[in-house]
């Protein structure tokens, strides 16, 4: 497994562990770099993981929003915590880290899902970020942290 994409699963994992724990995700990835520093078992936190929850964490509240808004039929309480996640992980990556192509985002969140999520939730996600995506231009202009 290439090392973004081992660092976007660990994002996403503790984006998910932050939400089941209804800890903040800074939390959690202090706890993990913490763990990793006292625990040789536990491979450390890499720049690329740290860069994406810190990303997140500053624009937590805009993310949601576009979530909320563009997913069409579903409050962000209704989805599966799994789903949830992988959105964040990806709306943040997809609208902020200009260094990553978007169809890259779309297929690790893809697989992502394939991975940890139902059967259904591929194409969910894929839906969803894909219209994230189409609108990217419109919704770059708010980019102010949360």
């Amino acid at each position: 497994m290439a090392a973004r994409s081992k660092a976007r699963k660990r994002a996403f994992q503790i984006l998910f562990e932050a939400d089941q724990r209804g800890s903040t995700v800074t939390g959690v990835l202090a706890d993990w770099i913490r763990h990793a520093r006292t625990d040789d078992r536990q491979p450390p936190v890499s720049e690329y993981t740290m860069q994406l929850i810190e990303g997140y964490a500053e624009r937590t509240d805009r993310i949601d929003e576009l979530i909320a808004t563009y997913a069409v039929g579903w409050t962000l309480d209704r989805m599966p915590v799994v789903d949830r996640n992988i959105l964040r992980l990806g709306a943040y990556e997809l609208i902020w880290e200009d260094a990553i192509p978007d169809a890259v985002v779309l297929d690790e969140c893809v697989q992502l899902a394939r991975e940890f999520s139902t059967d259904e939730s591929p194409a969910f996600i894929n839906g969803l970020l894909g219209r994230l995506k189409e609108l990217k231009p419109t919704l770059r202009h708010d980019t102010t942290p949360s």
